[in-house]
């Protein structure tokens, strides 16, 4: 059986009745039967609970209900692992061949920056950057709302996407 992985954007889809994504995020949920293999990641709490301090730190009842959600309805959330690293950096290495700036025809190599190239230049959230080495770590499906183009072509060949809100 298929295991997946929810990006933030589909947990808060899940949870929050009142997004117009919500009944078909439900639904996929709902399909896959109560033994299907289904987590989030430790990132998409601390993305979760950033933003729910952000716009509403002294609504606690929000705060309380998710937790008390992802408590209930979440049957794993996966935590970074050292192995973790050695995915992150297959992945942000294959982006950086790809993508990182040349000087003329040739490519910089990383010790040739003066500063540190950011996920953004490579064009992902570095948070992406890490559910995604989650997924191919643990071989489950990443779903996302997310469109993450670069990221999807360097790793066509390792991780499986879906979109559960199309």
């Amino acid at each position: 059986m298929q295991g997946y992985l929810l990006d933030t954007n589909m947990l808060a889809y899940w949870f929050d009745e009142e997004r117009r994504e919500h009944e078909k995020v439900v639904d996929r949920i709902d399909a896959l039967g109560p033994s299907a293999p289904l987590g989030i990641s430790a990132i998409s709490l601390g993305e979760t609970e950033y933003g729910h301090r952000c716009v509403s730190d002294a609504d606690t009842a929000v705060q309380f209900a998710f937790r008390r959600f992802v408590n209930a309805r979440v049957p794993r959330v996966l935590t970074i692992q050292r192995s973790t690293s050695t995915y992150y950096g297959q992945i942000r290495a294959r982006l950086f061949n790809k993508f990182a700036p040349r000087n003329g025809k040739k490519r910089l190599r990383p010790c040739q920056l003066v500063d540190p190239l950011t996920a953004k230049c490579l064009g992902i959230q570095e948070n992406d950057l890490w559910i995604a080495a989650q997924a191919y770590e643990s071989n489950l499906v990443l779903v996302t709302h997310d469109k993450m183009d670069r990221l999807r072509e360097v790793t066509s060949d390792l991780l499986a996407f879906e979109d559960w809100a199309e």
